[in-house]
């Protein structure tokens, strides 16, 4: 029997995973092999990934309410339904700043299911802005110093770095950050790409579909004092609602979602809280479509793709990881839809809502 290649895909909140998979997806596609992506969310429902990426022209299946690393049944259930017609790779994100997949998934496959799956390299995504934190600048990005602890231990994962958004960077900047991270994670390959240019995939690829893991698990404080606090700072937040003018007036969807965002920065800012990433998608006319989204409360408004047309009805989707409390999360969400509703004219059907701390009792 034939073994299925398998990858995770790692990073910090906001790092590219979802377009990095995108890419390398197409890419692999593109030369005659065949790649697949799991989505994999908390959320229980409406994983804004999951439905970007099946627009993409790339095959996705969602996993959504519970991280693939404590499901090994769903996972493995979800790799062989993508293998039914067989992939080359199949890869799966592990969701927000998650850390052990490569104990919990990689550890679990290789112990028991060895004859089944190849483990390629386990891969984490490094996005520039948020490694200033750990480098020698120490830079303060206004994220609370406990998550630190876990940008460190994904990057201590790695059997592959992946550092992308190299299209925002010089290449006096790329060449200084590979040189921070070979020196960090020594004998760990880097490959610097920008997934969204879809450039540097080449030599990626390759590494991927050819190279396997180490399995190098070692104890990176998993459940201990500073994964439990860093992890006690975080909430999850998602939202599907669907937004109709209330006098049939067509208004901007794409302006709506700015401003939607905007007020949920400003609750954010009010409180003295962040959002390490934010995304939205939103469903106009005919399958028209935009996804935006935001890394944190100082930064401007990344939009993958803008709706076409005007509209009068509009589905909108948050997924949100804050710094933040998930009463108050939920609060400044609520006010930011009350004023969105009152500016537009508009009115905002609920259709699913949940929002909750990671050490939230009865999560």
């Amino acid at each position: 029997m034939d073994k299925k290649r398998f990858m995770v895909v790692s990073g910090f909140l906001g790092a590219g995973k979802t377009t990095t998979m995108v890419a390398l997806t197409e890419y692999i596609n593109s030369i005659g092999k065949h790649a697949a992506i799991i989505a994999n969310d908390l959320g229980a429902n409406y994983i804004i990934d999951a439905e970007y990426s099946s627009r993409q022209n790339v095959e996705v299946t969602p996993i959504g309410g519970d991280c693939i690393c404590y499901i090994p049944d769903t996972l493995i259930e979800r790799i062989n339904r993508l293998n039914k017609e067989p992939k080359d790779i199949v890869m799966s994100d592990i969701p927000g700043c998650g850390i052990g997949a490569l104990d919990h998934v990689y550890g679990n496959l290789d112990k028991n299911h060895k004859d089944e799956f190849t483990l390629a390299p386990f891969t984490v995504i490094a996005d520039p802005e948020r490694l200033r934190m750990i480098m020698p600048e120490q830079a303060d990005i206004n994220l609370p110093e406990e998550l630190k602890f876990l940008l460190d231990a994904q990057l201590r994962e790695a059997d592959c770095i992946v550092l992308n958004k190299t299209d925002l960077m010089s290449e006096e900047e790329v060449a200084r950050y590979v040189k921070f991270l070979q020196e960090a994670c020594p004998g760990i390959p880097v490959f610097p790409i920008s997934a969204k240019e879809k450039t540097g995939l080449e030599a990626l690829a390759d590494y991927v579909l050819t190279a396997e893991s180490r399995v190098n698990i070692t104890d990176i404080g998993y459940g201990g004092p500073e994964f439990i606090s860093a992890e006690k700072k975080m909430s999850w937040f998602n939202r599907n609602v669907f937004i109709t003018s209330k006098d049939g007036i067509e208004f901007d969807g794409n302006q709506l979602v700015d401003d939607v965002i905007d007020e949920i920065r400003d609750g954010l800012i009010a409180n003295k809280r962040n959002v390490p990433h934010l995304k939205t998608f939103a469903v106009g006319k005919e399958n028209d479509y935009g996804k935006a989204s935001l890394i944190g409360v100082d930064y401007d408004i990344i939009h993958d793709q803008e709706l076409k047309e005007n509209t009068s009805k509009l589905q909108l989707v948050i997924n949100a990881r804050a710094v933040c409390e998930s009463d108050l999360l939920l609060d400044i969400v609520d006010e930011a839809f009350e004023v969105i509703a009152e500016k537009y004219n508009v009115k905002v059907k609920l259709f699913f809502n949940e929002c909750f701390g990671m050490m939230d009792e009865g999560r």
